[in-house]
């Protein structure tokens, strides 16, 4: 095991005897099972697969890493909070992001008691690498979060802005690419073999359409992988969820039809979205949305609402800007026109 990786860890992880659950003293499939006191009747009777190794072995292959590089959890929230678990004593370690950004990070470090220093980005949304260099000599900087592309702001870092904190930072650098699949730019899953302290969170929330089945996921070598299987609860992924990843995952052609489309409509919809009034502003975008400066965000955002049509009111976080996702071309229809209404109104 990486030293450097096991002296990151808080000291009761490393000491912590994980619970060991039926299936994983016997993973067997076949056999009359009264080990694990299931009821022996039913469809859903039997406790899930507490290491999802066919999901796992699909998805090795679809990312081409090995499927002990691979850990899954209960949405991507699952894999943010167990770093901090992992790697972070309460009120004594640091962790640090780029503002503005995904706020669970913020509520994961409120949860778990942790300092989360927040740098702010450049006015291109972009990492200041200067600013951080105090940072990156603290030894108790534990994590850092880097979400590329970036949300609400839409837009890639700079790879090699990325890379340098890799290499100087002294703890676990989270790369979160929740978005990744809607831009060209590679995954940093390429780079799990060269980075010890990476962790590459994806999902399949997004372009996969599996928002509602909640599976996060996360690349990593098999030293991080160990404690994060150490510390997750036993069976924290269930059978059904596990079985829709698999068939979904299982089907790449469609996965590249929906995101191509959603691609196209992108484009459609930012060309007519520069030709109304009350809008200032799209921000770049390498995800499935994008960060528009408004007018009146808040004024905007409630008379949307009247018109039962959902946008993110992100004016709390970037001054009077919202967020809009790229919908089917009759949603995308129906907020255009409503947006004209309220521009001519």
């Amino acid at each position: 095991m990486d030293n450097n990786i096991q002296q990151l860890v808080r000291h009761n992880i490393q000491n912590l005897v994980s619970y060991s659950s039926a299936r994983e003293e016997y993973p067997g499939r076949k056999g009359v099972f009264l080990d694990a006191n299931e009821n022996p009747y039913g469809i859903y009777n039997r406790y899930p697969d507490p290491h999802q190794s066919a999901l796992k072995q699909q998805l090795a292959e679809l990312k081409k890493v090995k499927s002990n590089q691979i850990f899954i959890g209960n949405g991507s929230d699952e894999v943010i909070d167990l770093a901090f678990r992992i790697f972070c004593e309460p009120h004594k370690d640091k962790a640090l992001t780029f503002f503005p950004t995904y706020g669970m990070y913020e509520v994961s470090a409120n949860i778990n008691a942790v300092e989360l220093i927040k740098q702010p980005l450049t006015t291109e949304f972009q990492i200041d690498i200067n600013n951080l260099h105090p940072f990156l000599s603290d030894e108790k900087l534990k994590l850092i979060f880097i979400c590329s592309p970036n949300n609400p702001t839409g837009n890639l870092f700079h790879t090699e802005d990325i890379e340098y904190i890799l290499n100087h930072c002294k703890g676990i650098v989270l790369i979160d690419e929740a978005y990744i699949d809607f831009c060209s730019q590679p995954s940093f899953i390429e780079k799990i073999n060269t980075y010890p302290n990476l962790i590459v969170s994806q999902t399949l929330s997004k372009a996969w359409g599996l928002a509602g089945i909640r599976l996060g996921l996360a690349y990593m070598n098999e030293d991080i992988l160990f404690y994060y299987n150490k510390v997750k609860s036993p069976y924290n992924i269930s059978a059904i969820n596990q079985q829709a990843g698999l068939d979904i995952v299982r089907k790449p052609v469609e996965y590249n039809q929906k995101v191509s489309e959603i691609l196209i409509e992108k484009e459609k919809l930012k060309q007519k979205l520069q030709q109304i009034k009350c809008i200032q502003k799209i921000y770049p975008s390498d995800a499935n949305f994008f960060l528009v400066a408004v007018d009146d965000a808040n004024h905007l955002y409630n008379r949307l609402i009247e018109k039962h049509i959902i946008i993110r009111n992100r004016n709390s976080l970037v001054n009077n800007c919202v967020r809009i996702t790229i919908g089917t071309p009759q949603e995308n229809k129906q907020l255009l026109k409503a947006l004209r209404e309220i521009s001519n109104g």
